[in-house]
């Protein structure tokens, strides 16, 4: 499949990117993009947030939205799955054209602006997938963020918490996305600190006397080392139980072409790779391996994933990898993390994490 998916990938990218996203998910619903061989190994396994992972290579957010193919991600070999960005009232997101690719550096920027159904759309299709049957193993995420018209970000934060804590596997806090006004001033360290203590209520609240889901926080690569450090102290500080390194970045290296690097929005793919890297292997010394990290930006490749693995990534995410290198790429990373494994000596993905800081 990845050798048929890289012939007919030229054709693919004549055709709008926002459009091809579309023909993705339909393809996925309908089946007309079949499963991959999944990878199965007890090397590969890890309980982490009290949750089974088969295997440490997700699928991002902003990839499925509307939580509309959660079992063909899944099928596809990817351990678990984040649906979203979810936000409680429909949007629209930003004003098309919003996606714009660059195949020679293998880069994506977006300024898609959080663009979904909302919880009314979102919710029947989390029951749909927990009610089927023949669910695939893997875990499942859910993202959530602010409508771009709150004034008051805990409230929304807060009402999506309430109403998907009790279904959701673990819960993301997006507050990294640059494509939404005001929303990256959410990390400021005073800030984060009363928006985190409110969600963490709400979510014990929604569970009631039921063990509630891990709540994580995911950053932007953007920030200095000062406030790395800050938001650190307060991510343990208020005890949530994750950190995901790192959104989209909004640098532009001097290497792409003029023309791309001029949109606005966000930058992923393979420039985005180091910056991410570097604020994984801060946070997990910063926190002194204490809290779990999921890795992501610019993976392609086992050796990537393995790259974030020991900089401290206990588990990644990609998505504009799949883009570039085809449905096939979870299973493909998870043969080449084994392999990579056995000539460190590693019999566990859980020994590898954070080697390199030891």
């Amino acid at each position: 499949m990845l050798c048929l998916y890289k012939y007919v990938r030229p054709a693919i990218f004549k055709i709008d990117p926002e459009l091809t996203h579309k023909m993705t998910i339909t393809a996925l619903k309908t089946g007309a993009m079949r499963p991959c061989s999944v990878v199965k190994s007890t090397k590969l396994e890890q309980d982490i947030f009290a949750l089974t992972f088969p295997n440490p290579v997700g699928m991002a957010a902003g990839f499925d939205k509307n939580a509309e193919v959660i079992a063909p991600i899944l099928r596809l070999g990817f351990g678990f799955t984040e649906v979203g960005t979810v936000t409680p009232k429909p949007q629209s997101g930003n004003p098309k054209p919003r996606i714009f690719r660059d195949p020679e550096s293998g880069s994506v920027i977006n300024r898609m602006g959080f663009p979904n159904g909302g919880l009314r759309v979102f919710k029947p299709n989390i029951y749909k997938f927990l009610s089927s049957h023949n669910r695939p193993d893997g875990v499942v995420g859910i993202n959530i963020g602010m409508n771009k018209d709150q004034s008051e970000p805990a409230e929304d934060y807060c009402a999506l918490i309430s109403e998907l804590a009790p279904i959701a596997d673990y819960l993301t806090v997006n507050i990294s996305s640059p494509n939404t006004a005001g929303l990256r001033d959410l990390q400021q360290k005073d800030v984060l600190f009363e928006l985190l203590t409110k969600m963490m209520a709400a979510r014990d609240n929604a569970c009631g006397t039921e063990k509630p889901p891990a709540l994580l926080v995911k950053l932007a690569p953007d920030l200095s080392e000062q406030q790395q450090a800050e938001i650190a102290e307060t991510l343990l500080k208020t005890k949530v139980d994750g950190v995901i390194l790192s959104n989209t970045t909004l640098d532009r290296p001097q290497s792409l072409p003029q023309d791309f690097a001029k949109q606005k929005g966000g930058l992923s793919g393979n420039h985005v790779r180091d910056k991410s890297t570097d604020i994984i292997r801060n946070f997990y010394k910063l926190t002194e391996g204490k809290l779990p990290i999921i890795g992501v930006g610019g993976i392609s490749t086992a050796e990537h994933a393995y790259e974030k693995i020991k900089a401290g990534a206990a588990l990644v995410q990609l998505y504009t990898g799949m883009v570039y290198e085809g449905p096939e790429i979870a299973k493909n990373i998870n043969e080449g993390l084994l392999a990579l494994m056995q000539k460190d000596g590693f019999s566990s993905i859980s020994d590898a994490v954070g080697s390199d800081n030891k």
